[in-house]
């Protein structure tokens, strides 16, 4: 993306105010092409680089506009750099959040074939609300990228009253209390969202395969649910992500009682197992997106660490383990048998952006 001034056209790689020169603002203009002009070869590893080799490609694109792109691959001048979307529900997009977030969603969410929705859509949202904690904690999910989301589905065609934003508490805090000091609860006021708490409405019932779930009824009654989490990696735990969140739309005393049976790790994979079936039996379709707050992330030690990634799929298995596969964690129970081969990956290359967070 680069931001062109429509009077005078200087161009900028990142976002401006006003233009220097005549004081209009930027629009921002997305390039067709790029084309390979230069080439640099890379293997000696560092700490934030460390598969080797890897290629710095400069690029120029249809207007003369030049910037800089890691590959893993190689390329020759002259070569023509495209990234490509795929139109696969299976697919997980990457994508580097250099200057402004909302470019880095829009292209996440696009690279996957996209999302319809329009003035009639309901859509919940569901970020991360695990404790009352400042956003620089990374405990919850971003009030930027909550916000910027929020501003994403408005763009697309969604009206401000058909979005909801929904949490539950699973401790003694009040939701509210956790949304309040998170600033997530400002966002929806500022943006004219409701905010529900999930503990307080109805449940359904469901019976699968001996095990008994009690899923919020509020799901049901969307177009379009979006989970919208924060990765963490946890000292116990491990890598806690879209799959984690997504416990949150369990009856808190239900989910509670079924840990006596089994471990947080077999009840997440039960119910990753059992979610399409239960979105598939609702009387109307129902869209599960899953967009992951990975800008700045909070390590098993408690330390925050900079990834400026956003991720998008519609299978919340497969981005867990390119989660995993990005930041070198050890793999919970419940992502072991998902095989990081048969994941389509589109955007940034795996290879580009990993390395082993907790080794910082």
């Amino acid at each position: 993306m680069f931001y062109q001034c429509p009077n005078c056209k200087n161009t900028w790689q990142y976002p401006v105010e006003k233009c220097l020169n005549c004081f209009q603002k930027p629009k921002p203009i997305e390039s067709k092409t790029f084309k390979v002009t230069g080439i640099s070869k890379v293997i000696i590893p560092s700490s934030l680089h460390p598969k080797t080799p890897y290629y710095v490609l400069l690029l120029e694109n249809e207007t003369g506009q030049k910037l800089i792109q890691k590959s893993m691959k190689e390329f020759q001048i002259g070569d023509n750099f495209e990234i490509k979307s795929l139109n696969d529900k299976n697919a997980v997009s990457i994508w580097r959040i250099k200057y402004d977030i909302p470019e880095a969603i829009e292209k996440a969410v696009s690279l996957i074939g996209g999302v319809k929705v329009s003035e009639n859509s309901k859509i919940l949202i569901l970020p991360t609300l695990s404790s009352v904690s400042h956003p620089y904690f990374r405990e919850n999910t971003h009030p930027e990228v909550l916000e910027e989301v929020i501003k994403f589905l408005i763009k697309k065609g969604a009206k401000s009253e058909n979005i909801k934003v929904a949490g539950q508490s699973f401790v003694e805090t009040p939701i509210e209390a956790m949304a309040k000091k998170s600033q997530l609860l400002s966002i929806c006021l500022d943006n004219k969202v409701n905010c529900i708490d999930l503990g307080k409405g109805t449940f359904k019932r469901i019976e699968k395969d001996g095990l008994v779930f009690e899923i919020s009824e509020e799901i049901f009654k969307n177009d379009l649910f979006l989970n919208l989490p924060i990765l963490k990696l946890d000292i116990k735990m491990g890598l806690r992500g879209a799959l984690d969140n997504l416990i949150k739309i369990w009856k808190k005393e239900s989910f509670l009682g079924q840990k006596y049976l089994y471990d947080e790790d077999d009840l997440i994979s039960k119910l990753k197992d059992a979610l399409p079936a239960f979105l598939s039996a609702s009387t109307k379709k129902i869209e599960l997106l899953n967009i992951i707050d990975a800008t700045i992330i909070q390590k098993s030690n408690k330390q925050s660490a900079i990834l400026d990634l956003i991720l998008a799929s519609y299978n919340p298995s497969n981005l867990d383990r390119v989660l995993a596969e990005i930041t070198m964690a050890p793999l919970p129970k419940y992502l072991k048998t998902v095989k990081i081969e048969g994941i389509p990956v589109s955007g940034r290359e795996i290879g580009e952006i990993q390395f082993d967070l907790n080794s910082l």
